[in-house]
């Protein structure tokens, strides 16, 4: 596919989006998640993410090998990307030879864009959970199976896209590997509002290799309408680590389209309606041996107190 093609096809990857007809409920409460499904019917079906990952139900599978990150370490700089408020999120639209395969993937993936779920300055606004636990704040970043030549035929495969998502934790501490995202954030402030980024290395935002051998895996969907159940989903043990106050950059610098402040732009959990939930093998130690050093605590408190 020609490099211009796949850039114009990057842009467009969420246009329902940016349309007028679906909102998130701290916009407006009449066009809110509950009422996606009216509108856009794939909303109501069967395979919908995001999902609450139960640990302990996760089923292990030995095909989930560590995924293969290439051009994540590109740092060419003289093609810049965009970064945009596109209503319901900022979301940046990538260029180059960026793609992962392996880890039990259907073929190689190009990525495509990237963008943010969040809640408030008090509330947490991830769209997966964790044992029921919600995060800070929640990174996607959205690859488009190679095999397909245009988006709208990725979009009616289950195999269509892969997405990575990433959890974050608040630290004490600043995390200045997202600080130009973060940066970029005050050129962009109302709906449509569009900026260049320049181009960094895509695996500075996220935790060292060695650290995302640890995930979970299901086929789900967009989590925003059209809701097309064409993702195979990642999700990383691993958080990442950001500040209060960049955390907070997010809600208090960006507008939805009415102009209220973009806060809790997440959808709320879905049912699994009968889905597994896959577990890498080292996501299955790192459990079993935060369980295992439980037990020793209570026990070593029983022995000794």
């Amino acid at each position: 596919m020609h490099p211009f093609t796949f850039l114009l096809l990057s842009s467009l990857l969420f246009l329902t989006s940016e349309g007028a007809g679906w909102c998130y409920d701290s916009e407006d409460i009449t066009c809110g998640p509950s009422t996606w499904k009216e509108e856009h019917v794939l909303c109501g079906m069967n395979k919908q993410s995001p999902i609450n990952i139960v640990t302990k139900k996760a089923k292990f599978d030995k095909n989930l090998s560590p995924i293969n990150f290439e051009g994540y370490d590109d740092a060419d700089k003289s093609k810049n990307w965009i970064i945009k408020n596109n209503g319901h999120s900022v979301q940046v639209t990538l260029n180059g030879d960026i793609n992962i395969k392996g880890g039990n993937l259907p073929g190689t993936y190009k990525a495509v864009q990237f963008h943010y779920h969040w809640g408030t300055t008090s509330d947490p606004g991830s769209e997966h959970t964790i044992d029921g636990e919600q995060y800070p704040m929640e990174l996607h970043i959205v690859h488009q199976n190679e095999k397909y030549s245009t988006l709208s035929n990725a979009l009616k495969q289950p195999d269509g896209l892969a997405v990575l998502g990433f959890l974050f934790e608040e630290s004490s501490e600043g995390n200045s590997k997202i600080t130009n995202v973060i940066n970029a954030l005050k050129y962009i402030p109302q709906t449509g509002n569009i900026t260049k980024l320049e181009r960094f290395p895509l695996e500075r935002m996220i935790p060292d290799q060695e650290k995302l051998v640890k995930y979970y895996r299901y086929q789900g969907s967009l989590t925003t309408p059209d809701c097309n159940e064409a993702v195979i989903w990642t999700v990383f043990a691993e958080p990442i680590p950001i500040s209060k106050d960049q955390l907070n950059a997010f809600s208090k610098t960006l507008s939805f389209s009415n102009s209220k402040p973009m806060t809790l732009n997440f959808r709320p959990v879905q049912k699994l309606n009968g889905r597994t939930v896959h577990v890498s093998d080292s996501a299955v130690r790192l459990f079993n041996a935060a369980g295992l050093s439980m037990v020793i605590a209570v026990w070593t408190s029983i022995l000794f107190n």
